[in-house]
C-alpha cells in the first residue's frame, strides 16, 4: 500500500514521562534495522506527570511519531480501541512504555506474522515481577485459558502483534484488552504464541494492584457471553439455571415424600433452600429467555460470521454469462382472503367440482388483471 507504513508500532501510556526517549530510541534502532517503513503511535492516557509535553516535543522532531491526548485517563482498553482506529500499517505491534517489553524483538513478532499469523501474543516465561503480582497472574491466566479454550500462557503481555484485518474486528472496552486473543479467535483468525524477553521496570511503579485480578475474572464472564454465548444466552443462562433448578426439584421431592408419609417438613430449613433453588432457577432461564428475543432483534451478520476472503469470476468472465437480459417477472397478484385461497393440486387428489370451479374463476380473475 503506497504513502503508508508497513509496521504500526502503537504504545499506550500513563504518566511515564522518564521512560519515553530510551522506548523511542530503542523502538526506532529496531525498527531501522528491520528495514521496513514504520510509524509509531503513542496515546497519552491522560498524564499528569509531563508526558504529553514530552510527547509533543517527540512528535515535532519524528516525522514518524503520532500522538493521540486523552482528556483523562480512561484505561488501556480505551486507548487500544483509539490505537486501533488511527493505525495505517499492514502490521500493528502493541507494546507498553514501562521498558518492560524488549523493542528488539519486533522483529520476531513481525516474521510471525509474515508466516500466516493474524495474532501473535507474547508471553513472559520469565517474568522479573514482584511475587504479589506474578501469582495472581498465573492463576488468571490458567483459569482464562480452561474457560475460553484459548490455550495461551500469558493474556496479560501487551507486546502483541497483528494484523491490520484483525484489529479491524476487535471491539475493545472496558477490561477487554487482556483477551484480544479469545475475541480474534472466536472471530476465526489464527492466534499464535511468542517468548518474549520481559525486563524489569527501571522508572515509576506499575498501575496495576490487586483491584485488577477482580476486575479482569468480571471481565472473563463478560467476554464468555459475548462470544461463545452472544447468538444463544438462554445457554449461558439456561445451565446454571437447570443445574439449581435441578437440586430444588430433587430437595422439594424428596420432602413431598417425607410429607405423604407423615412427616412435617413446615419447619425445615431444607424446605427453605428447595424454593429458594427452584426460584433462582426460573430467574435465570427467564434472563437467558429475554436475552434471547433481544439477540433476535439487534444480531449484526457482522457478530454472526468473519469472511476471510471471496472468490469470484472475473468481471469479464461475468459480463459474457449475463449478457443476455433476463425476462421480466410480472408483478404479483392482490393478497386474498383466507377463505379465498387458490386450491393447488397435486397429481392423483380429489377435489370437489365446486372446488375446480371456484380455482377457475379465480385464475381468470387474476391473469385479467394481468397487463
Amino acid at each position: 500500500m503506497s504513502n503508508q507504513p508497513y509496521i504500526s508500532i502503537l504504545i499506550p501510556l500513563f504518566d511515564e514521562l522518564r521512560s519515553i526517549p530510551e522506548m523511542h530510541a530503542q523502538v526506532t534502532d529496531a525498527c531501522v534495522k528491520l528495514g521496513r517503513t514504520y510509524e509509531i503511535l503513542w496515546i497519552d492516557d491522560g498524564s499528569r506527570d509531563g508526558s504529553a509535553h514530552a510527547l509533543d516535543e517527540l512528535a515535532a522532531r519524528d516525522p514518524r511519531s503520532r500522538v493521540v491526548h486523552f482528556r483523562r485517563n480512561f484505561g488501556k482498553s480505551s486507548a487500544l480501541a483509539a490505537g486501533f482506529e488511527r493505525v495505517r500499517g499492514q502490521i500493528v505491534l502493541t507494546m507498553d512504555a514501562d521498558l518492560q517489553d524488549d523493542p528488539a524483538m519486533i522483529d520476531d513478532f513481525v516474521r510471525r506474522i509474515e508466516a500466516g499469523a493474524d495474532l501473535v501474543s507474547g508471553w513472559k516465561k520469565t517474568r522479573h515481577d514482584p511475587i504479589d503480582k506474578t501469582l495472581p497472574s498465573r492463576l488468571f491466566n490458567a483459569v482464562v485459558s480452561r474457560l475460553s479454550g484459548v490455550r495461551l500462557h500469558d493474556f496479560n503481555c501487551g507486546f502483541k502483534a497483528y494484523r491490520a484485518d484483525c484489529v479491524r474486528e476487535l471491539s475493545v472496552y472496558g477490561g477487554f484488552h487482556r483477551f484480544l486473543p479469545v475475541l480474534a479467535h472466536h472471530r476465526g483468525y489464527r492466534v499464535e504464541e511468542l517468548i518474549v524477553n520481559h525486563r524489569a521496570r527501571k522508572h515509576g511503579k506499575s498501575k496495576y494492584g490487586v483491584k485488577r485480578m477482580f476486575d479482569g475474572f468480571m471481565d472473563l464472564l463478560t467476554v464468555l457471553l459475548v462470544t461463545r454465548y452472544r447468538t444463544r444466552p438462554l445457554h449461558f443462562f439456561g445451565i446454571p439455571g437447570m443445574v439449581l433448578g435441578g437440586l430444588g426439584v430433587l430437595i422439594l421431592t424428596y420432602l413431598s415424600f417425607l410429607w405423604l408419609f407423615g412427616y412435617a417438613i413446615g419447619e425445615r430449613p431444607l424446605l427453605t433452600l428447595g424454593v429458594l433453588l427452584t426460584i433462582v432457577a426460573m430467574q435465570f432461564v427467564g434472563v437467558g429467555l429475554l436475552g434471547e428475543l433481544l439477540v433476535r432483534t439487534t444480531i449484526r451478520s457482522q457478530e454472526v460470521f468473519s469472511i476471510r476472503e471471496e472468490r469470484e469470476a472475473p468481471a469479464p468472465t461475468r459480463a459474457a454469462i449475463y449478457a443476455q437480459p433476463s425476462p421480466v417477472l410480472p408483478p404479483s397478484a392482490p393478497p386474498m382472503s383466507g377463505r379465498q385461497l387458490p386450491v393447488s393440486l397435486a397429481e392423483g387428489d380429489q377435489v370437489s367440482e365446486e372446488a375446480r370451479t371456484v380455482t377457475r374463476a379465480q385464475n381468470q380473475n387474476q391473469l385479467a388483471r394481468r397487463p
